[in-house]
């Protein structure tokens, strides 16, 4: 390791700060194709730091069946991107760093980088996460915003996406004691359009900010936002369902949120309302039902992280020194024939293909960069049909 080069600790619970160094190594680490969270956690503690895995790369994804080598930024691309944050006035901030918000920092899919603008203080707040139609009811947006602005009282932030309708009204309603905006897009592609204003609100005009894992100019797609409703889970105790249809993307946040280990509440409509299917359906399921901000307070209080109740991840897997015989081609390829579309746990792979647990996190690595699988939370993984 060079000198004055601190290790790459991101999965360390101690907490670190970059170097300039280790910034633009990890950055271009992460913007690198087939790079997800938990790969890019898996490549450092394989490889020791951002650099050594960049130079491994592409022998890792060659060995795991890619025919091309994946783009991995030049040093140029990675200053270039930083140059562009701090002029949007924003930060680039590593999972392991004071500001990176720590709930989310637990979660197994946390991005190791996120770029925030605004009142970064917000992060270290206890966060309820509101969420809901974008096509809201009167009713559904009143409700919203006064348990938002109860959250704000009780000394909660509160995180939604900045979509129409109840996203918006909670955002507005914290304004002054809280928000946090997570977007699907780059930090200067918020989506929708129309609430720029809010977002500028937002990074600008109190004690909030947004934050997002996306680069500059990246205009969200439709796969986006489901990591950006990963994130609003991850940063908060609990999610609060105001409306939502029975096919609402609020429902995909309340399922990644229970698995997360976050608390699911929902507030009831009638049975005759189109927008209350979701919110209905999940309380029969066994969400938390609300009636005002005073159920939330009360459902949350045991959960309150300074009570010790989120214990850390598990400590990585050992896996084999990269000095170490690579996994052969017939063990990678008895992992590959018990692979499906559907998700599997890893511990299964494990005992099934007879592959040992170091070796067979080395394997998921290589798939992972081939572009042959796909990583879900609770370490499971799937196959990715078509060519890599």
């Amino acid at each position: 390791m060079p000198e004055g080069e601190q290790a790459d600790t991101e999965a360390d619970p101690i907490r670190f700060e970059l170097s300039d160094r280790q910034r633009i190594a990890w950055l271009r680490l992460w913007r690198t194709d087939n790079v997800g969270p938990a790969t890019f956690r898996d490549l450092i503690n394989h490889c020791g730091s951002a650099e050594n895995a960049l130079s491994m790369l592409p022998t890792l994804a060659t060995r795991g069946g890619r025919q091309r080598h994946p783009h991995i930024p030049s040093e140029d691309e990675a200053e270039a991107e930083l140059a562009a944050i701090a002029r949007h006035g924003a930060r680039l901030i590593g999972i392991g760093e004071p500001d990176y918000p720590p709930l989310l920092r637990l979660s197994d899919q946390a991005p190791p980088l996120v770029t925030v603008k605004g009142d970064a203080a917000v992060l270290g707040q206890p966060c309820v996460a509101i969420v809901g139609s974008r096509n809201a009811s009167m009713a559904g947006l009143t409700m919203a915003r006064r348990l938002a602005a109860g959250l704000g009282e009780a000394g909660y932030a509160v995180a939604s996406g900045l979509a129409r309708g109840i996203d918006a009204a909670a955002h507005e309603a914290a304004l002054e004691t809280g928000t946090i905006a997570v977007l699907a897009g780059g930090p200067d592609r918020p989506y929708p359009p129309e609430n720029v204003p809010l977002l500028e609100r937002i990074e600008t005009g109190g004690p909030s900010c947004s934050i997002t894992e996306k680069p500059f100019g990246w205009q969200p797609r439709s796969k986006d936002f489901p990591r950006r409703n990963r994130i609003i889970a991850g940063l908060s105790i609990a999610l609060v369902v105001v409306e939502a249809a029975a096919r609402s993307g609020s429902l995909t946040s309340a399922r990644l949120a229970g698995e997360l280990g976050r608390l699911v509440l929902a507030v009831p409509g009638s049975p005759l309302d189109p927008r209350a299917h979701g919110t209905n359906t999940l309380i029969r399921d066994g969400a938390t039902l609300v009636r005002s901000v005073d159920d939330i307070v009360e459902a949350i209080a045991p959960l309150d992280p300074e009570a010790g109740l989120y214990q850390p991840p598990p400590p990585p897997i050992d896996m084999p020194s990269p000095g170490e015989p690579p996994p052969g081609d017939d063990a990678r390829e008895r992992v590959i024939a018990l692979l499906g579309p559907a998700p599997v746990p890893v511990d299964d792979l494990i005992a099934e293909a007879g592959v040992g647990p170091a070796q067979m996190a080395l394997i998921i690595i290589e798939l992972d960069l081939a572009g042959r699988i796909e990583r879900h939370s609770g370490n499971r993984v799937s196959l990715l049909l078509g060519d890599p």
